[in-house]
């Protein structure tokens, strides 16, 4: 029997399938995601994963089961799911499991505009519901119809960022075979819209589930090598990397070095702040102290929010912020309903490379200020302790702490962030400081206490 709470996570429905995550299971949760939404029908997106055809069928069924109708809008990306929800105001649901190996499938859902759908804000009813058994809908069922939505998805993004104008630009784009192979021609070659200055020389762009290449989770820097490669025996300008489901992107520079998520941040914050002078920006806990400066000093007001799309969204929604970033590569926009884009960070970063005449590195360089030593994770033993344990230690030694997330201590020369994983005991330790010596020294202070009776992760 499928344990709920394990299928049912924090911001999605994600497992292994069939073991964990099958068609009746999928029925169920269309049929609860149509009684929770008060809409005449809900958007069904999918993924390339072979699993992703009949469980979205499933899904439909159960909506329609419920008298509501589904708009089949078929092969697309989460922000082709985000795009539509916010274009056709109604909600909806698309079938992917992102990252994951090619064994896992699951759900990400949104209510009409693109809102969240979180477990404070859906999910825990929808377990709810499948927990205690779903009333049985009205007599006549609802219909499905198609709608290819590529198109109009794909020149909203370009009225959104104008690419016209630029330089001619060489762009490796790896899609790992997921579903950026589907969307980069569309946005950004001249597959159903008129061609721009880029010359695209795609990596891994066949769409295949089982992804044969590499795993399509650019956080992981082994997923990024090839791009890195290919960037310079191409001599191109830029290379893009895109997770499985295209909502993430991480930028190689055109030395084939890895360009931090947090300066990207910090790019676009400037870019568009210059839209909207004075607007607020919102990032996580663990994004470089360079993103508040930089926002600052255009103008804006920058603001603090914890690791999280839930969050993220809820605080931008709360302070009309014009752009959220964070650390993983989820870049969101108030033109974009909140929702988060890879797509349409990609283009930011393409309009400000394009726009002058410096490479990529040294453009990126004015927002990279400090040394970050990345995410370490270290299992532990009790994770409540170990916190408590570690902001004893730095009591008096730090100007400031907090517990937004974790632990932040901000000490002299740097500061650092302890936090704690939402699925297993695990601790996850992200450092900065002004000189590598320094973030050296803060790193390994903090991980002897937290490992002192623990092992890495």
């Amino acid at each position: 029997m499928t344990d709920l709470a394990k299928l049912i996570k924090a911001y999605d429905v994600r497992g292994v399938v069939p073991d964990e995550f099958n068609e009746d299971l999928a029925r169920q949760i269309g049929a609860a995601f149509a009684r929770l939404v008060d809409a005449e029908a809900v958007i069904v997106v999918r993924d390339m994963r072979p699993s992703s055809v009949p469980l979205s069928q499933a899904f439909a069924e159960g909506v329609t089961s419920q008298g509501l109708n589904v708009i089949d809008a078929g092969l697309g990306s989460t922000d082709l799911l985000y795009f539509a929800a916010g274009h056709l105001n109604l909600p909806g649901a698309v079938f992917t499991a992102s990252h994951n190996p090619a064994q896992y499938n699951g759900i990400k859902m949104c209510l009409a505009g693109a809102a969240p759908v979180g477990q404070d804000t859906g999910l825990g009813d929808i377990r709810r519901m499948l927990e205690e058994g779903i009333p049985a809908g009205p007599v006549h069922r609802g219909s499905v119809t198609h709608r290819d939505l590529l198109a109009e998805y794909a020149a909203y993004l370009r009225s959104l960022v104008d690419l016209t104008a630029i330089r001619p630009l060489k762009v490796v784009a790896d899609a790992g075979n997921g579903m950026g192979g589907h969307m980069v021609p569309a946005v950004l070659g001249d597959a159903i819209m008129p061609a721009l200055p880029l010359s695209i020389v795609p990596l891994y762009f066949e769409l295949d589930g089982t992804f044969p290449n590499h795993e399509a989770n650019p956080l992981e820097p082994a997923n990024l090598v090839d791009l890195q490669k290919a960037v310079v025996q191409h001599g191109a300008d830029i290379g893009l990397a895109f997770d499985g489901d295209a909502d993430r992107c991480f930028v190689i520079d055109q030395n084939g070095d890895p360009v931090p998520p947090s300066a990207i941040v910090a790019l676009i914050a400037t870019r568009e702040l210059a839209k909207a002078p004075g607007g607020a920006v919102v990032y996580n806990v663990i994004t470089s102290k360079a993103v508040p400066e930089i926002v600052a000093e255009h103008g804006g007001t920058a603001v603090r929010e914890r690791v999280g799309h839930s969050f993220m969204k809820a605080t931008m929604a709360r302070h009309d912020a014009i752009f959220g970033g964070e650390h993983s590569g989820h870049y969101y926009f108030r033109d974009f309903w909140r929702a988060d884009t890879g797509m349409l960070a990609a283009m930011h970063v393409l309009a400000a490379l394009g726009g002058q005449d410096r490479p990529l590195s040294e453009l990126t360089g004015d927002y990279t200020r400090y040394h970050a030593s990345g995410e370490i994770n270290s299992e532990v033993a009790d994770v409540a302790a170990t916190l408590d344990a570690v902001t004893a230690h730095f009591a008096g030694k730090g100007k400031t702490a907090d517990r937004i997330d974790g632990v932040t201590v901000e000490l002299p020369s740097g500061w650092f962030n302890l936090r704690p994983s939402n699925t297993e005991p695990v601790l996850r330790l992200n450092v900065e400081a002004a000189t590598t010596g320094e973030m050296i020294r803060i790193r390994d202070e903090v991980l002897s206490l937290v490992r002192g009776t623990s092992s890495p992760a």
